[in-house]
């Protein structure tokens, strides 16, 4: 009789203190909940931050919010329950650089001039499911990717005695990704909605490049040269060589809003 009360005691012991892991002291939840937006980042400069508090010899450079993937894809998911997110990832690139060469030695100082310009744009969207009634959680699911890229430099010339053969452009193939993939990982929340954790996974993908163009001017004739004929690549691997979703087996941290 008495090892069946103090078998009682532990349990209700132990479930008080799950039931306490679980909201912060104001009563806060500290796992998501259903309505939750969440946020990733790098984990690493709040880890380097963390531990060079305890060890470090000299200054202790303050954490930065570093994008999860080499990319730059921003990664986010919305909770619809307590256990099922929808998770989403997005980067959108335009660029523009032009670079100048004055022309010192023409008596008008005219100048040449290049300019380099890049589309990027990446888009993923899956589903979450997650596992786990403690701070520690596991999650897995699938997500769809499509990445599409493009780039050019022109060429200006302010020398009237420019050679008789100019180059007027220079097009880099057209890119255009697709993949999909299956996902498993693992987080602890750290704070209430504050969570640190990595994930892995496996997929497919298809990378297709188009020709690189040379686009030159003579005598008021316009001629274009394939550089590069492309060309396209399948694969099935772990993300590490899974290009269109960016990160593998990184740590990361979650936060949830």
């Amino acid at each position: 009789m008495k090892k069946i009360s103090l078998l009682l005691v532990v349990s209700l012991l132990t479930m008080l203190t799950s039931a306490q892991e679980l909201t912060s002291k104001k009563g806060t939840p500290i796992l998501p909940t259903a309505g939750d937006w969440a946020l990733s980042v790098d984990a690493t400069p709040f880890l380097d931050f963390a531990g060079n508090l305890i060890g470090a010899n000299g200054t202790n450079v303050a954490p930065t919010m570093n994008f999860l993937s080499g990319n730059r894809t921003i990664i986010g998911k919305y909770f619809v329950t307590d256990t099922k997110a929808y998770r989403l990832g997005a980067r959108l690139g335009i660029n523009s650089t032009t670079t100048k060469n004055e022309l010192t030695d023409l008596p008008n100082y005219t100048e040449d001039k290049a300019t380099a310009s890049s589309f990027d744009l990446g888009l993923t969207a899956g589903v979450e499911f997650r596992r786990g009634i403690s701070r520690l959680q596991g999650y897995y699911g699938g997500e769809v990717g499509l990445a599409v890229g493009s780039g050019a430099t022109s060429f200006t010339y302010g020398d009237p005695a420019a050679p008789t053969s100019t180059l007027q452009k220079s097009k880099n193939g057209f890119m255009f990704g697709l993949g999909a993939r299956a996902f498993a990982g693992v987080e602890y929340f750290v704070f209430p909605k504050i969570s640190v954790g990595g994930e892995f996974g496996w997929g497919v993908a298809f990378t297709s490049v188009g020709k690189a163009i040379d686009v030159r001017e003579a005598g008021g004739v316009v001629t274009e040269t394939v550089q590069n004929e492309g060309g396209s690549t399948f694969g099935m691997d772990s993300n590490n060589l899974n290009t269109i979703f960016g990160p593998a087996g990184s740590l990361r941290m979650t936060f949830h809003f």
